[in-house]
């Protein structure tokens, strides 16, 4: 009998479930979805050029990401510089790999970076980079919180 399954709190050191690093992953997604999809609209909406457009996305992916551990571990009682920190620990590489997938697959996407908000293509790109990402992501993040980094550092706080 697998004890680990029983006892979830008994798991081998250095290990992490699925489970956590798909909660872990769906935190992140969040927050880079908010962001990402509010910066494309605004710089489709603005007619702006690809590059610009992916830098605000990709910033306010960043900037919402954060945002949402920032605000959870204020609530738990951190001050604001170790809250930061934590935020910035827990989120910078899980943020980045999913932002990189993301907007690689937009931007490889034939059309998308062209295409309007009313455009089905628009949609369907930045929503299948997402859902890529989310896979690619969620081993990295399992893999982080194994060894005690990533998400596993705000997990001490709640």
């Amino acid at each position: 009998m697998d004890r680990t399954r029983q006892y979830p709190e008994r798991r081998p050191r250095g290990t992490a479930s699925w489970g956590t690093a798909v909660k872990a992953t769906l935190h992140c997604l969040t927050g880079c979805a908010i962001g990402e999809i509010l910066g494309m609209v605004i710089g489709t909406a603005l007619e702006w050029g690809d590059v610009p457009t992916m830098v605000l996305a990709i910033g306010l992916a960043f900037l919402f990401g954060y945002s949402f551990t920032l605000f959870a571990v204020l609530r738990a009682g951190l001050g604001l510089k170790a809250a930061i920190k934590v935020a910035l620990a827990a989120d910078t590489v899980s943020i980045a790999v999913m932002e990189l997938v993301d907007n690689a697959i937009i931007a490889l996407t034939p059309g998308a970076m062209e295409a309007q908000l009313t455009d089905g293509l628009f949609w369907s790109a930045l929503l299948g980079g997402f859902a890529v990402a989310f896979l690619v992501t969620t081993p990295v993040n399992k893999w982080m919180i194994g060894r005690g980094k990533g998400h596993a550092v705000v997990h001490t706080h709640h």
